[in-house]
């Protein structure tokens, strides 16, 4: 398996960066940037990329709403080129209030306008006269579609490093799921509990799989967690409690009551009572009882945190569940630490 590591999109990011070094030089493989109501992700890519040079970068997620596929589609061409071909294209659908409470675009239609997405960015990397003709995207823009009239195909001015850019797709929803395993080259879901992942997942990724293009390499499943080897009891504890806030946080008061994709996840992990449990308790102010209510099996399970046998036992766990990279948050409380546990991660992993 690989590793992975994400970095904030707060705090000092210079300093980040260069500490970046310190964990490619132990033999971390891949670093990841989100993009939420934050600053952009690519600008930051961009810096990762001249600082490092054995790091695959990967954009962890760009929503689909907020830039036009050709657009995600120069912007991947772009951070392949200034990475010498270690960009990978993480992109997603994230949810109504983001998209529509910050971007002021209409939330629709999710898996139908990722497929066009998709289909059009192979296009323009393959240098290909642009033209799709979809329910979502029309490119060109017609007369009849509501244009002027003057558009006409275009093929990207730059010959792309690669014309296939590995584009991943962060998803929980079964149809996303089954999509990601249909056509995309990786899948990144969050919160995965690899004991409990073929009840979760497993019916969207076979059906995924039946469809998939014997041109696509092996559908890859790089798993968001959490880290820290040790044996002090309180240092523990402290990481503990910071992964069920974090449950806490997603299954209770991410999304509407109604449109929670992770609290329907849990409830899909089998944790139907928790689930409805840590919502009410959350969503009514209880922050503190909504924690406490996190089954310690979902916390256990999705995290890797002990001394280190147990979390080279669960890096077994996941790589029997088909993972391919542990995307994994070092939660070390000094720098020196966290580099640590990323080299021993390495090794368990490999």
């Amino acid at each position: 398996m690989k590793i992975g590591m994400p970095i904030n999109y707060v705090g000092e990011f210079s300093q980040t960066v260069e500490e970046l070094r310190e964990y490619e030089a132990v033999g971390l493989d891949l670093v990841l940037l989100a993009e939420a109501y934050t600053y952009d992700s690519v600008s930051q890519l961009g810096y990762i990329a001249a600082k490092t040079s054995t790091l695959q970068i990967a954009s962890s997620i760009l929503n689909i709403y907020s830039r036009t596929p050709t657009v995600l589609a120069m912007t991947a061409a772009g951070l392949d080129f200034v990475s010498d071909g270690r960009f990978i294209l993480g992109i997603g659908a994230s949810g109504p209030q983001v998209v529509e409470g910050f971007h002021g675009v209409k939330y629709e239609a999710p898996s139908g306008r990722m497929r066009e997405v998709v289909d059009i960015c192979r296009q323009v990397w393959r240098r290909e006269k642009v033209e799709h003709r979809g329910k979502y995207y029309q490119v060109p823009l017609t007369k009849e579609d509501g244009g002027s009239g003057l558009g006409k195909p275009l093929r990207l001015i730059n010959h792309p490093v690669r014309d296939r850019i590995p584009m991943v797709l962060a998803a929980l929803g079964p149809k996303n799921v089954e999509l990601s395993a249909e056509i995309f080259e990786g899948w990144e879901p969050i919160f995965y509990l690899p004991e409990r992942a073929e009840e979760a997942f497993g019916e969207a990724l076979a059906a995924g799989k039946a469809k998939r293009s014997p041109d696509l390499p092996p559908l890859e499943i790089i798993v968001d967690t959490r880290m820290l080897i040790t044996e002090d009891a309180d240092e523990l504890a402290v990481a503990v409690q910071e992964v069920r806030d974090n449950l806490a946080l997603y299954i209770g008061g991410m999304g509407a009551r109604d449109k929670n994709f992770y609290n329907q996840l849990a409830v899909r992990y089998g944790f139907v009572d928790a689930a409805k449990e840590i919502q009410d308790l959350y969503l009514s102010g209880k922050k503190a009882e909504a924690a406490a209510a996190v089954p310690d099996e979902l916390v256990h399970g999705v995290a890797m945190l002990g001394p280190a046998g147990h979390v080279a036992e669960r890096v077994e766990a996941f790589r029997e569940a088909g993972v391919t990279s542990l995307n994994a948050t070092p939660l070390a409380k000094t720098h020196e630490h966290r580099v640590k546990d990323v080299a021993r991660l390495k090794e368990y992993a490999s």
